[in-house]
């Protein structure tokens, strides 16, 4: 009889390699379940923050909605919208400064 520790068979590294890859799905599915339960508290939390500020499920954000709604004045709040000829003056002056900067580098 040889001595020292007993050589691995092939079989020994399959069935442990088997063992940790079966530990290893096991932690994931437990990961996934953990992250399936927070979803549904997560969803279920935003639904009622947007039932308390009455919304309903919608692309729009919460700042939207407090822009909307009644100021002191009881006017609703409406965004500012820029004119066709303040975006193309914007632009030109846009244009114009990177022209220069792209002069000075060169």
């Amino acid at each position: 009889m040889p001595r020292g520790r007993p050589r691995k068979t092939n079989d020994d590294v399959l069935l442990k390699s088997a063992e940790i890859i079966g530990w290893a799905l096991g932690g994931l599915e437990r990961e996934i379940a953990q992250t399936r339960d927070r979803l549904t508290s997560l969803t279920a939390q935003a639904t009622r923050l947007r039932e308390r500020i009455g919304t309903r499920k919608s692309g729009r954000s919460a700042a939207a909605v407090t822009a909307e709604e009644p100021g002191e004045g009881g006017r609703a709040r409406r965004r500012r919208r820029m004119s066709p000829a303040a975006r193309k003056r914007i632009s030109e002056m846009m244009k114009k400064r990177w022209a220069e900067r792209r002069k000075r580098n060169a």
